[in-house]
């Protein structure tokens, strides 16, 4: 069975290989490695082989992590659904959120990040298949809920982040990830600070890079099958 250090590299150069066959600029894709219901000890020897970024889909383990692990200096990106009531841990204590969805949160994430720190780094979570049980703004709202952020003093649009239908309809697929790429496109060319388009998984890593994601989410490829967990 593959070490933690082989799954690590084997993932890394997943990513290498998807860009260079997307005819991408070298390092032009963000590995976002998806530590949820890890120990620390795990995430502790995936950050000594170099990665720096970390995804985390539960507000209370993405909090207890980034505290315990304060001294690596690891940057922290929330990547689940945002409830009202976890806004404040999250905005005290988090790098990125990559599920703004609706005005309510943003406006809560900027009241409620504390002033010493820099602005909150957020993606709008987009729903691009229109699935009923998915979260995300839906294509046309985006534009407005952009505006909003770019208002709010202590957070700071970089993107959109989306999780295309998991479905074998290789049509269906493409036809997700252009209408984000498109999105994406539009939005770069009204705000200087967008840069990001968090999209695609192992599964789907080639076409989303081929759409033009700069940032992949690899969780259980790297750490291996997820751990129950307790509620929050």
């Amino acid at each position: 069975m593959p070490t933690l250090a082989e799954r690590f590299a084997a993932a890394y150069d997943q990513v290498q290989v998807a860009v260079e066959k997307a005819e991408r600029v070298p390092n032009s894709v963000k590995l976002l490695a998806v530590s949820k219901t890890k120990p620390i000890a795990d995430i502790e020897a995936v950050a000594a082989l170099g990665q720096t970024d970390f995804g985390e889909n539960y507000a209370q383990e993405a909090v207890e992590k980034a505290q315990k692990l304060a001294h690596l200096g690891l940057q922290w990106h929330f990547i689940g659904p945002i409830q009202s009531n976890k806004t404040r841990p999250l905005a005290e204590h988090m790098d990125w959120l990559h599920t703004v969805e609706r005005d309510k949160i943003a406006r809560r994430l900027s009241e409620q990040r504390p002033a010493e720190l820099k602005p909150l780094q957020v993606c709008i979570q987009v729903n691009i298949s229109a699935e009923p049980q998915k979260s995300g703004a839906m294509p046309a709202d985006v534009k407005d809920l952009a505006a909003l952020i770019q208002t709010l003093p202590n957070i700071e649009l970089r993107g959109l982040m989306a999780i295309v239908e998991n479905t074998a309809d290789e049509a269906k697929l493409a036809q997700q990830f252009t209408a984000m790429q498109t999105l994406f496109d539009q939005l770069k060319t009204r705000y200087d600070n967008v840069d990001t388009l968090s999209m695609g998984m192992s599964q789907d890593l080639q076409h989303a890079i081929n759409h033009g994601s700069t940032m992949v989410r690899i969780g259980t490829a790297i750490f291996g099958a997820r751990q129950p967990r307790q509620s929050n």
